[in-house]
């Protein structure tokens, strides 16, 4: 069977097919490198460039927009062009921008190519997290991504810090480089109807996932206050317990050992499957805020550990259950595609909304407090969905 080719009758989907999970693994790593190692780069750009707190902010927030602009781009293109073709333009503009960045040392410079190389990240990266979308059991695929990450990053966040920043960049440009490889791999093309039709026969979820347009959209806008929190937090964890008198010898292993924890939450997410998809999202977001909030009376070794491995574990469980939950609502994959766009504008809005804190000195202790509330204002979202589908009508299935 080919990458191109149709099904029917017992055939599999194609998205079900190892080698279409492999690449959209590999491309969704990469697309993602820079979110999951926010605290290193922030450290790097500081020590090694001499940029301030608030500048560490902008230009990371910069390439999180850019990665919100890519994706956005990305999803509007995604069922009309060859999928491979948008793959390649953004592995070209991500790939141009960490180049010229070897070259450029000022801000403003710096700023507008991070947005360019986040641009192109989010092309790609959408098209990947569209193909995972578009597989028979979501929950699996994205947990399988998330498990890769913890191995991913923890091996990113442990090399990162000892190169130099043109080094980084370059590490940037071969591993982006490396999505091209098996490119072949990849579906050119989205489900058909009778592919759709053959796909929902053979789920086991006993959700009726056939909503309104609407609440897909609420989903995302929940993804995105999600990650308003996380950029906020990841951005600047490193650099605030630095400025509590943390050891660096402390925190950044601590950092390091944290990106293990995404295995725990890999795990959790799992045996948590029986509750449901809202239920867990619930309490795991409660807790985000809890452990985000708990540094905002100051850091100590002890509790940043704490907080630092609960955020990781609760991070990858979050993004378990939103991703597969957009999913099973967006089987057609339209807005699944949007998934890395509000991904990262909310990556974008979290870190400046902390420089801009910073800049008005306010300190970490109102940052913590201001991050912690975007992860309450995503679960009151998920209650908001959760009512409306438990208390309607019944209603005959139709597409979204």
């Amino acid at each position: 069977m080919t990458d191109d080719a149709t099904t029917s009758g017992s055939t599999p989907i194609i998205f079900d097919g190892w080698r279409s999970i492999s690449v959209s693994l590999y491309m969704a790593l990469i697309g993602y490198s820079v979110m999951v190692t926010l605290p290193v780069l922030s450290t790097a750009l500081v020590a090694m460039l001499g940029f301030t707190e608030v500048q560490v902010g902008r230009v990371w927030g910069a390439d999180l927009g850019g990665l919100s602009l890519g994706a956005i781009i990305s999803s509007m293109l995604v069922s009309r062009l060859n999928r491979r073709h948008l793959v390649v333009a953004g592995v070209v503009l991500s790939v141009t921008a960490n180049a010229l960045c070897i070259f450029s040392a000022e801000y403003e410079q710096v700023l507008w190519l991070r947005v360019a190389a986040g641009m192109g990240s989010g092309v790609f990266t959408s098209v990947a997290v569209v193909t995972l979308g578009g597989t028979t059991k979501p929950v699996r695929a994205f947990n399988m991504l998330l498990f890769a990450f913890a191995f991913s990053a923890a091996l990113q966040l442990h090399i990162l810090p000892q190169l130099s920043m043109n080094e980084i960049y370059l590490v940037f440009i071969g591993t982006t480089t490396g999505c091209a490889l098996f490119l072949p791999w990849l579906p050119t093309r989205a489900l058909n109807a009778e592919e759709l039709t053959q796909q929902e026969q053979s789920e086991e979820d006993v959700e009726d996932w056939h909503v309104p347009r609407i609440l897909p959209v609420i989903c995302l806008i929940a993804i995105c206050f999600t990650y308003i929190n996380i950029g906020g937090y990841f951005t600047y964890i490193e650099l605030a317990a630095l400025a509590d008198g943390i050891a660096k010898e402390w925190i950044g292993p601590l950092l390091t050992g944290s990106s293990m924890f995404a295995l725990v939450g890999c795990g959790l997410a799992l045996l948590c499957q029986r509750f449901g998809m809202f239920k867990p999202l619930f309490v795991s977001l409660f807790a985000m805020a809890a452990i985000v909030i708990m540094l905002s009376g100051g850091i100590t070794d002890i509790n940043v550990m704490v907080s630092l491995f609960s955020f990781t574990t609760l991070w990858t469980f979050v993004d378990v259950y939103q991703s597969a939950m957009m999913a099973h609502m967006d089987r057609s994959g339209s807005l699944i595609a949007l998934m890395p766009g509000v991904q990262g504008f909310g990556n974008f809005i979290g870190p400046n909304i902390s420089a801009s804190v910073l800049g008005a000195g306010m300190g970490y202790s109102v940052m913590f407090v201001i991050s912690s509330s975007m992860a309450l204002v995503a679960m009151f979202l998920y209650i908001g969905v959760f009512v409306y589908m438990h208390r309607r009508k019944p209603a005959p299935a139709r597409a979204i």
